[in-house]
């Protein structure tokens, strides 16, 4: 690709275009003074405009990931236009000849970019003209950059949700691997308030995850179906005069409906809203699992050896082996949050139809997808190699206290309303921690305790009492594992349509 000159940090905001010198395009010093003014909408004005509007107002640098989706409309409006009679059959095979060579083009990383190309549209539409003349101007005829790119988004955006449902999928099944490969042999604390509770199979706290991890793949295909909707043939703001045939182009592209308001088809980005909480929503699903893998991987708990692949070290403490993935994944949570939050703010006061703010669209979606994206692809591998230590978990999860429930639970069976109970066991236990006396002799000197209930304290005794559907047990872990793999089946299927 010829270069895109930058300065500063961040080319999204400050952008120079330089196409690189060549047979079809002059040297930048022999280039005609002004040349830059020559927009796709320049015949109304008799002054260019300033080069401080055209800096302010370029996406190029972040609307170039639409080309392949602008060609793809393109290909169909243009065959569109030819069915209706506005395009000869001669002209549809050079426009296609001419975005074909563009396409090739682009691939190749020979597209010359032009001062003049304020985003991928114009710069698409400019190489067209170039390539077939008169031909190629007829390329918007009953198009209007504001149906375009709402069509380039959709298009974009229907196919990159598939991807990241792709990627929950993947994250999920490496989850329910590692939870099998659990079974009933490891089991931790569960933990309310960060303090421990009751003990749970480590396999049930994998599969929590997963449930989470299937409503985000849930959301992301409500965001493939809301994107479904072609918006071209809306025009400006108020479709055309021109015979044009927007079910057609639906139907060419793919798409389930066309719009049914052209108003609301140009200034419509609900779904763009809805796919930043759907990342979003689903960063901070990551995020929580993030801070699992931080606390676990401690010195303090020990439940977890990081995989030295998914590791980083410390540049002055040579001990160290730190969980940046998760921390990573944990951070970039803030930004997806803030870039749904900025774009709703966009979007609050803006009458119908277009306006220009929305071209503020695009940057926090792609951020969006992209952070996520590679926070699911790290997060897989992670957990893929991640160790278990068994031994530390199981330790924590058999102190005493916490089978204090299943002792309150066990006088409830023998008819002890359970308020009554908790408070016999609550004083129980704190008798243990200030006399420093093991809780299972208190309970065994206890007269409403019975020889058995010593058993309730015995290492694993506790998580294999938890027999509710849906709970921490093995006995509900069989059925869980049944219904997650259905789960999996079923987003499987929906990827395979």
């Amino acid at each position: 690709m010829p270069d895109l000159e930058t300065e500063g940090e961040d080319e999204r905001r400050t952008y120079r275009a330089t196409p690189e010198p060549g047979p079809e395009r002059p040297a930048p010093e022999a280039q005609e003074r002004g040349s830059r003014t020559r927009t796709l909408w320049h015949g109304r004005f008799a002054q260019g405009p300033a080069d401080a509007l055209m800096d302010l107002s370029v996406s190029l640098p972040f609307d170039r990931r639409l080309a392949h989706d602008d060609l793809h409309g393109s290909r169909a409006h243009v065959d569109m236009l030819a069915s209706v009679g506005l395009l000869t059959e001669a002209e549809r095979f050079a426009i296609a000849d001419a975005l074909d060579r563009v396409e090739a083009e682009l691939n190749g990383e020979t597209f010359a970019f032009a001062p003049t190309d304020e985003d991928i549209h114009t710069a698409v539409e400019r190489r067209v003209t170039e390539l077939v003349g008169d031909a190629g101007a007829k390329l918007h005829t009953g198009r209007s950059r504001n149906d375009q790119v709402a069509l380039d988004l959709r298009l974009w955006l229907r196919r990159e949700a598939r991807s990241v449902v792709l990627r929950l999928h993947d994250l999920q099944t490496v989850l329910v691997r590692r939870a099998q490969e659990c079974g009933d042999d490891d089991y931790l604390p569960g933990y309310t308030h960060l303090q421990r509770a009751q003990p749970v199979l480590l396999a049930h706290h994998l599969l929590a995850h997963v449930w989470a991890l299937g409503r985000d793949v849930e959301r992301w295909q409500a965001v493939a179906a809301r994107a479904d909707v072609s918006p071209l043939g809306a025009g400006a703001l108020a479709g055309s005069s021109l015979p044009l045939d927007p079910d057609r182009v639906a139907r060419s592209l793919g798409f389930a409906h066309r719009f049914e308001n052209s108003l609301d088809a140009v200034s419509d980005r609900d779904f763009v809203a809805e796919a930043l909480f759907a990342a979003a929503l689903a960063q901070v699903h990551l995020s929580r699992l993030g801070e699992e893998v931080v606390l676990w991987s401690s010195e303090e708990f020990g439940f977890l050896r990081l995989p030295d692949e998914f590791s980083t070290g410390s540049s002055m403490l040579p001990q160290k082996k730190n969980p940046d993935v998760a921390e990573l994944a944990r951070g970039k949570a803030g930004r997806v949050i803030g870039g749904l939050a900025g774009f709703l703010a966009t979007l609050k006061g803006l009458p119908l139809a277009y306006n220009r703010d929305l071209q503020e669209d695009k940057e926090p979606l792609f951020d969006a997808v992209d952070t996520l994206t590679l926070s699911l692809l790290a997060l897989t591998g992670l957990f893929d190699a991640v160790e278990p230590v068994g031994d530390r978990m199981r330790a924590a999860a058999d102190v005493e206290t916490t089978a204090a429930t299943d002792l309150a639970e066990y006088l409830v069976e023998r008819g002890t309303p359970f308020r009554q109970a908790h408070a016999v066991v609550g004083a129980l236990v704190r008798q243990s921690l200030e006399r420093r006396i093991p809780l299972t002799e208190l309970v065994e000197a206890e007269p409403r305790f019975g020889a058995d209930a010593q058993d309730l304290l015995a290492p694993g005794a506790a998580v294999r009492r938890r027999t509710t559907p849906g709970g921490g047990g093995p006995v509900p872990l069989v059925a869980q594992l049944v219904a997650v793999r259905e789960l999996l089946a079923r987003e499987q299927a929906w990827l395979d349509a």
